[in-house]
C-alpha cells in the first residue's frame, strides 16, 4: 500500500509574500521530517501552490500532516488530500510526473476538502480518499480515519498558534518544564493551555497511531 498526498495552501491569493511563505512552509516541513521522519518522499512543490509526497503507511500520513499542521504559524495552513493507491512517475518533456491511481485518490480527497470547507465543517483540512479496488478492511479504515480527522482539524483548527506550539512540543517530547522556559510562562500556565485546547486527545491519538503501526 502506498499513501499518496496532496497538499494546498489555504487562501493563497490573499498573502502578501507568497516567497516569504513559501519558505516558511518548506522550513516546517523539514524540521518535521527532522523531529520524526516519517514520509518516503516528503512534501515537495510542484505546480503552483501544490506539494506532494508519499508516504508508506496511512497512520504515517496522518501523524506527519498533524505535526505540520500544529508547526505552521498564524496565517499559513495547508489542506490536505490522501490517496490510498498504487503511484508511479511518469517520464515527459516536462520532466518526470506523478502519474496513478493514488495521485487520483488524493485530488479527489482535496477536492472533499475544499467543498467541506464551504459548507458545515470550515476548519476541514484533512481527507482520506482510497483509489478503486480497496478491500472491505481498508474500506472501513478510510471511513473511519476520516470521522476521527474530522474532530481532529475541529481541535487544531481552534488552537491559538501558542497552544499549537505547545502540542507540538509535546508530541516530540519536550517536557512541560521546557516548553515554559521556552515560551517564558510557568509550567502550571503551560499545562492549563494545553488542558483548554484538548491537546490530550490529539496526543493519545498520535500515540494510538503510531501503536497500530509499530
Amino acid at each position: 500500500m502506498v499513501i499518496a498526498v496532496l497538499a494546498d495552501i489555504v487562501g493563497s491569493r490573499q498573502l502578501d509574500d507568497r516567497s516569504a511563505a513559501q519558505r516558511i512552509l518548506d522550513d516546517t516541513i523539514r524540521r518535521v521530517e527532522g523531529d520524526l521522519p516519517l514520509a518516503q518522499q516528503p512534501l515537495t512543490p510542484t505546480v503552483g501552490d501544490e506539494q506532494q509526497g508519499v508516504y508508506l503507511a496511512l497512520e504515517d500520513a496522518m501523524v506527519s500532516l498533524l505535526m505540520i499542521q500544529l508547526a505552521l504559524p498564524d496565517g499559513i495552513a495547508f489542506r490536505f488530500g490522501i490517496g490510498v493507491g498504487d503511484v508511479r512517475a511518469v517520464d515527459s518533456v516536462h520532466g518526470e510526473l506523478a502519474d496513478g491511481p493514488g495521485w487520483y485518490a488524493a485530488r479527489a480527497a482535496i477536492e472533499t476538502v475544499h467543498a467541506r470547507e464551504g459548507r458545515a465543517v470550515p476548519r476541514t483540512r484533512t481527507w482520506i480518499v482510497g483509489a478503486p479496488g480497496q478491500d472491505e478492511v481498508m474500506d472501513s479504515v478510510i471511513a473511519a480515519s476520516n470521522a476521527y480527522l474530522l474532530v481532529r482539524d475541529e481541535l487544531v483548527g481552534a488552537m491559538n498558534e501558542r497552544e499549537r506550539r505547545l502540542t507540538y512540543g509535546r508530541l516530540i517530547g519536550r517536557s512541560q518544564h521546557e516548553l515554559a522556559a521556552e515560551e517564558g510562562i510557568s509550567q502550571p500556565s503551560v499545562s492549563k493551555s494545553l488542558r483548554s485546547a484538548g491537546s490530550a486527545a490529539l496526543i493519545e491519538g498520535v500515540a494510538a497511531l503510531r501503536g497500530s503501526n509499530a
